[in-house]
C-alpha cells in the first residue's frame, strides 16, 4: 500500500509551511481513509446479520458493494503509480479483492477489503504519530508579526519586519524572527526547538529565538534578522527538506517489494496449478496483502526522526538516520563547538608604535564583519571597554584565518599565523607566552604591512565537553579525533584527560576536508562543527552535524543532522534512537515477513481459507506496525549516565 506523507496533517483552510494554502488533499486523504474502514465495516455488520436472519441475499449484496468501491479506490491508486512506473504490493491487494469478488466469496472479499482499509488507517495514524514532532515545527510557524512604530503597533506580513525594527510578542505567541529582548524581560517555552522541558528567562538584551513560545507577559524585542535568516525559518527549511528525502532502507524495501510481489504471485499461481483450487491461490493473495516489508521501515524511520528532533535534535530525512546509526569515526572542531565559543581577552601585547588600545579597537573594528566567535568576543571587548569602532571598509573573510580590510583609511590584517606568513609578515617571538590552558587561542594583528600587536584569548572548554566525548564513546564512537586551526600545543591542552584518539591542529578548512576524507578509510565519519570555515568538512563527511542554526547559516546547510541547542549533549542520545530506530525497523521487516511467508506456505497447502487469510494478514500488519512504534519510547539500548556538568 501507499505510504503516506508523514507530515501530511493539514486541515481545510490552513497553510503549509511554505504559506501556500494547504491542500485539502492531505485532509481528503484522512477522510478517505475513514469512509473507506466505516464502509466495509458496516457493510460486514450488515451482512451478518443479514445471514442470521434468513437473507443470504441481501447479505450478499451488504458484502459486495462495499468491496466493489474499495476496490474501485484501490484500483485508481493502482494505475496512478503504473503511470509513474511505480509497481507495488497494492497490486496484490487488487488481484485478491477481485479475486473474492470473481469467485463468489463476498464475506472474505469484504473482511479482506475492511482490513486493507484499516491497514491504511493504521499506517496514515502510525506515521502521524510518529513526526509528530517535525509536524509540530511546521505548524507553527508564524505569518504575522506585531511591529512597533511612532504610530502604535501595526500586524504585518513577517517578511516585512527587517532588522532594526521593534516587534511586539504577545502572550502565546511564536517568535516571529531572532532577536534581543528590550527593556523587560522574556519567559519563553522553547521545548519545540531544543527539547527544554521548562520556560526559560531572557532578561533585557537577552538574545531569543524565532520559533519559541511566549508564556510570560507581553515582551518586546529588536529584529536582528530578516524571517528569512531567523533560526526558525532555518529549521523549516530542513524539516522540508528531511521531508523529501528518501531513506536507503525504504529504497532496498521498495526493491525487496518486487521481489516478494514476484513470489507471492509464483506461489499463488503454484497452488492454483497443482491443485486445481482458485480458492487456495486466493488465500496466498490474501495473506501477502498488505506486506510489512513497506510498513515497518517508514514508521520506525519517522519515529526516530520525531523523538530526534523533540530532543532537540533535527535530522534530515531517513538516510541520515540510517547514517548516524552507522557511525564509528568522530571529528570534532574546537572553537564554538568542544570549547564554549565565548572567548575572553586574557593579554595584550602591542608593538611600537601601537598601544594595547588601538591595536584592539582596529581589530574589532574590522572583525564587526565576521560572526566567528573569537571574532565577536573582540569586539565585545572593545565595546566592554568603551571604544569607539569605526566602520570598516572593503572587508573580507578568509573563512577560517582571518578578515582583511580597510579601517580609518589603514590596511588591517586581523587573523593566525598562516593568514600573515601568507602575507609576508613575521611577528616578535613572544616575550612572555601566554601558557597553554587548553582554552588559550592568539590572534595576530597587522597594520598597514606590519606587525601591531597579539592578543591573547581563553575560550575554556564545555563544561560537560569531556563527558560528551566519553557518551559518545560508549555510544560505539571507536575514534575521535580533534580538528582545530590552533596550535597543536593549545589543542593538546585543551584535551588533556579526555577520550580523543588523535589531533590535527593548525588547520585551514581545507585541511579540515582532508583529516575527515583520510578518516573515512577508518569506518563511517561524522562531522561536528558551528561555523562557516566547517561547512566543507561537514559536507566531505558521511555525517555533518552542525552545533545550531543561529549564526551558522551555512554550517547548517551542509550538515545532515543539526543540534537546536547550544550543546553536544543531545548527540548521544540522537545517536542511541537512531540504532534502535534502525534495528527495530530490520527486526519488523524480518519477522513480519517471515510471518507472512509462513502463512502463505499454509494457505497454499490449504490449511488456511481466505477469510482466515485475511484475518492473519490484518494481525500480521497490526503487530509489524507497533512493534516498530516502540521506537517512540526510550528502550532499554537508549538507557546511558547523565551527562554531568565538570
Amino acid at each position: 500500500m501507499p505510504v503516506p506523507a508523514p507530515f501530511d496533517t493539514t486541515r481545510p483552510g490552513s497553510t503549509t509551511a511554505r504559506g501556500e494554502p494547504a491542500a485539502d488533499a492531505g485532509w481528503w486523504r484522512q477522510a478517505l481513509h475513514r469512509w473507506q474502514v466505516a464502509l466495509p465495516l458496516a457493510g460486514l455488520c450488515a451482512g451478518l446479520a443479514a445471514q442470521a436472519l434468513g437473507a443470504p441475499d441481501f447479505a450478499f449484496w451488504a458484502w459486495t458493494v462495499p468491496t466493489l468501491v474499495v476496490l474501485a479506490s484501490l484500483v485508481r491508486e493502482v494505475v496512478t503509480s503504473l503511470l509513474k512506473g511505480d509497481v507495488g504490493l497494492d497490486l496484490v491487494a487488487l488481484l485478491s479483492m477481485s479475486g473474492a469478488i470473481a469467485l463468489g466469496q463476498p464475506l472474505a472479499g469484504v473482511v479482506i477489503a475492511l482490513m486493507y482499509a484499516g491497514g491504511q488507517a493504521l499506517e496514515a495514524f502510525a506515521a502521524g504519530r510518529a513526526a509528530r514532532e517535525m509536524t509540530a515545527l511546521l505548524s507553527r510557524q508564524p505569518r504575522t508579526a506585531h511591529r512597533e512604530d511612532s504610530a502604535g503597533v501595526h500586524e504585518v506580513p513577517i517578511d516585512a519586519v527587517v532588522p532594526g525594527d521593534r516587534v511586539l510578542v504577545r502572550v502565546g505567541d511564536v517568535v516571529p524572527v531572532d532577536g534581543r529582548v528590550v527593556a523587560s524581560r522574556a519567559v519563553l517555552d522553547q521545548a519545540s526547538l531544543t527539547g527544554e522541558a521548562l520556560p526559560v528567562i531572557h532578561e533585557a538584551g537577552g538574545a531569543v529565538l524565532s520559533g519559541s513560545v511566549n508564556v510570560g507577559t507581553p515582551f518586546s524585542l529588536v529584529a536582528e534578522r530578516r524571517a528569512a535568516d531567523s533560526t526558525y525559518a532555518g529549521i523549516v527549511r530542513l524539516v522540508e527538506a528531511a521531508r523529501e528525502q528518501k531513506a536507503p532502507m525504504v529504497r532496498l524495501a521498495d526493491r525487496y517489494g518486487l521481489a516478494f510481489l514476484a513470489v507471492t504471485l509464483a506461489l499463488a499461481g503454484g497452488a492454483w496449478a497443482v491443485t486445481q483450487d482458485p480458492l487456495r491461490a486466493l488465500a496466498v493473495l490474501v495473506v501477502a496483502t498488505p506486506c510489512p516489508l513497506i510498513l515497518a521501515i517508514p514508521v520506525a524511520l519517522v519515529s526516530g526522526l520525531s523523538r530526534a528532533a523533540g530532543s532537540g535534535v533535527l535530522i534530515k530525512g531517513g538516510g541520515a538516520l540510517e547514517t548516524l546509526a552507522e557511525i564509528s569515526v568522530l571529528v570534532v572542531d574546537k572553537t564554538g563547538t568542544l570549547t564554549q565559543g565565548t572567548a575572553h581577552l586574557s593579554a595584550t601585547e602591542a608593538f611600537p608604535p601601537f598601544g594595547e588600545a588601538e591595536v584592539l579597537r582596529l581589530a574589532a573594528s574590522l572583525d564587526q564583519v565576521s560572526a566567528h566567535p573569537t571574532a565577536r568576543a573582540l569586539v565585545n571587548e572593545a565595546l566592554d571597554r568603551r571604544l569607539d569602532l569605526a566602520q570598516p571598509e572593503r572587508a573580507e573573510e578568509v573563512p577560517g584565518e582571518g578578515v582583511t580590510g580597510s579601517v580609518e583609511g589603514a590596511s588591517v590584517t586581523v587573523g593566525g599565523p598562516r593568514l600573515m606568513r601568507r602575507m609576508g609578515l613575521t611577528f616578535p617571538t613572544e616575550e612572555q607566552p601566554v601558557a597553554a590552558s587548553g582554552a588559550a587561542a592568539t590572534v595576530l594583528v597587522a597594520v598597514d604591512g606590519r606587525p601591531a600587536g597579539r592578543l591573547h584569548l581563553t575560550d575554556p572548554l564545555r563544561a560537560d565537553g569531556a563527558a560528551t566525548l566519553t557518551a559518545l564513546r560508549a555510544c560505539g564512537i571507536r575514534r575521535i579525533v580533534l580538528a582545530t586551526g590552533d596550535r597543536r600545543a593549545i589543542a593538546e591542552a585543551l584535551v588533556a584527560g579526555a577520550p580523543v584518539d588523535a589531533i590535527a591542529a593548525d588547520l585551514d578548512p581545507a585541511d579540515k576536508t582532508a583529516v575527515v576524507a583520510a578518516e573515512r578509510a577508518r569506518g563511517p565519519v561524522m562531522m561536528v562543527g558551528d561555523g562557516v570555515n566547517d561547512a566543507p568538512a561537514l559536507a566531505a563527511a558521511d555525517l555533518g552535524v552542525a552545533l545550531g542554526v543561529r549564526g551558522a547559516a551555512a554550517a547548517a546547510e551542509a550538515a545532515d543532522v543539526v543540534l537546536l541547542v547550544d550543546s553536544l549533549a543531545p548527540l548521544p542520545g540522537a545517536i542511541r534512537i537512531a540504532r534502535r530506530a534502525k534495528f527495530i525497523a530490520l527486526q519488523s521487516v524480518w519477522v513480519g515477513l517471515g510471518l507472512s511467508l509462513a502463512g502463505m506456505v499454509a494457505a497454499a497447502f490449504g490449511y488456511l481459507t481466505p477469510l482466515q487469510g485475511a484475518l492473519l494478514q490484518e494481525a500480521i500488519d497490526v503487530a509489524v506496525i507497533l512493534n516498530a512504534m516502540r521506537v517512540l519510547a526510550p528502550g532499554p539500548a537508549e538507557a546511558a549516565p547523565e551527562i554531568a556538568a565538570a
